[in-house]
């Protein structure tokens, strides 16, 4: 390996640990503010599942779709430094004064504006930098809306009779048809994991992640028929135990998606010194590093982040951290699924909103909101513009 690839590997390495303590907030700042952990025992936790991604997401499509953002042909390692460089530069900019901007947009306009830098406009491919860009608004409305849905479910299931029951037992239906839908069972296209015919089914990394989301809204559903005869002492303690389960599955989406697209630049990288020739041939190293530093970092906490997305978004109560957490984790885990880089900050900030919003749309701190719409607006302008001034800086000095 040359010395510059592998500046760039440790380069890489570091933007995931720092993409871990910023987007740390995202995981873990609604099971803060509901005291349901300590800050603590938040970060351990979020880390923890982060990391188990490792075992769950294993296409890499996210990775793919950043890697593809240049054309192959204009792709150089100068190009991928002054990318990271520019990406770390503006995720430590926003961390110190506690803007939660995206992690993955930052990465994402960096490289596309070195590119630019180094062979014009046309060194770009236009169509995964129009789906991410058109994510910057549909991650956060879908996240708003499942939100919302999701709280007025469990406003509903508090409601005494058998109406708000048989809403619950239409989900959990609605849940077994999407899974039996989804799961692959053919046992021709299972892997050979273990002998048992079952095990391979549970095993096979396109299953699990359904598996994973649809284990947690059936259980959802079988929570909300019990509402109704609970009281509220008790209902606020099962939710609290309940937003344990959907603050691991929402950090399993943020590992999954988060680290992928730092897979994708050290792949392209790679490809670059030739160690590899394509996409499929991402050496195992790479992703288990890759999910161990955005564990590592998230393990670092980001404290003043989470204070802007935990308490001064709106107000957050355990049953709505439960309802924002689902909802971040089934957008994040259908992007995914899409192969579409989306920002878990913006994601979970829309979550957020749309659980404020069932109390009355004052609940929610629109100022707060609308100076983070303009730090996701800069994000990749501004990457972009500061990673072409550092390709600029860095081609006086490598010919």
């Amino acid at each position: 390996m040359s010395a510059l690839l592998l500046v760039i590997l440790f380069l890489a390495l570091l933007f995931d640990y720092i993409n871990g303590f910023h987007d740390a907030a995202n995981s873990i700042a609604t099971v803060v503010s509901t005291k349901v952990l300590t800050p603590f025992q938040a970060v351990m936790w979020a880390a923890l599942f982060n990391f188990v991604a490792f075992f769950i997401f294993k296409d890499h499509g996210v990775a793919k779709t950043v890697a593809k953002t240049v054309h192959e042909e204009y792709i150089t390692l100068p190009v991928i430094f002054s990318g990271l460089v520019a990406a770390i530069s503006w995720n430590l900019l926003t961390w110190w004064f506690g803007i939660p901007s995206s992690s993955s947009h930052t990465l994402i306009g960096g490289f596309a504006g070195a590119a630019i830098a180094h062979g014009g406009l046309g060194a770009i491919s236009s169509e995964p930098i129009l789906k991410t860009v058109s994510f910057i608004v549909l991650a956060p409305l879908v996240g708003m809306i499942m939100a919302f849905i999701i709280s007025l479910w469990f406003i509903y299931s508090f409601k005494k009779g058998l109406a708000p029951k048989l809403l619950s037992i239409s989900i959990l239906i609605l849940v077994m048809l999407f899974l039996h839908h989804n799961v692959e069972t053919d046992p021709s296209k299972l892997k050979n994991y273990h002998e048992s015919y079952i095990a391979n089914v549970l095993l096979e990394s396109k299953n699990l992640k359904w598996i994973l989301l649809g284990l947690i809204m059936a259980v959802m559903a079988i929570f909300t028929m019990i509402l109704g005869s609970l009281n509220t002492a008790r209902a606020t303690l099962y939710l609290k135990r309940f937003q344990l389960v959907s603050s691991a599955i929402f950090s399993v989406g943020h590992g999954g998606n988060d680290a992928q697209k730092v897979m994708g630049i050290i792949t392209a990288a790679l490809m670059c010194e030739g160690n590899i020739t394509s996409h499929d041939q991402m050496p195992t190293w790479v992703p288990l590093a890759c999910y161990s530093a955005i564990a590592l970092g998230t393990m670092s906490g980001g404290w003043k982040i989470i204070k802007t997305m935990g308490t001064r978004i709106t107000k957050v109560t355990p049953f709505e951290g439960v309802a924002a957490e689902t909802a971040g984790a089934i957008t994040l885990f259908l992007t995914e699924n899409l192969k579409i880089p989306v920002s878990t900050t913006h994601t979970i900030t829309g979550s957020i909103i749309g659980v404020g919003a069932t109390k009355r749309l004052s609940a929610v701190r629109w100022g707060v909101t609308i100076n983070l719409l303009w730090a996701w607006i800069l994000t990749i302008p501004v990457s972009a513009a500061l990673a072409g001034i550092c390709y600029w800086i860095v081609t006086i000095f490598i010919k």
